[in-house]
């Protein structure tokens, strides 16, 4: 992978010998904090889904894989479907209080929002 000379197609030449090229996948990866720390709003939303109720969990930090394992566990607990992208979970419905519920039994700091 660090010989992979596609990744860098215009990439201006170094002459540092210590030089490393990161992708932005690389600088992307960080840690999750534990549950406890992660402080999630779980919320009602109708905006531009047609008058369709989606519970919104805000606020998660962490990978992406994490998030998806997170949402893939709440979909699952709920019967419904949803997505998770960009540090939110869109759940199908209006499930606030179970959602809380199993964060909160899961170890996150959740709180309900609207």
């Amino acid at each position: 992978m660090e010989n992979d000379w596609k990744h860098r197609l215009g990439v201006v030449y170094s002459t540092n010998p210590d030089f490393k090229y990161r992708t932005a996948k690389q600088e992307e990866e960080t840690d999750t904090p534990e549950p406890s720390r992660q402080r999630l709003t779980v919320r009602i939303d109708r905006r531009q889904r047609a008058g369709k109720q989606v519970t919104l969990v805000q606020g998660f930090k962490g990978s992406g894989e994490d998030l998806s394992e997170l949402a893939r566990t709440l979909k699952t607990r709920c019967g419904v479907g949803g997505t998770a992208k960009d540090g939110e979970i869109a759940i199908q419905g209006d499930f606030r209080d179970k959602v809380t519920s199993l964060l909160l039994e899961m170890g996150y700091n959740a709180k309900r929002g609207n």
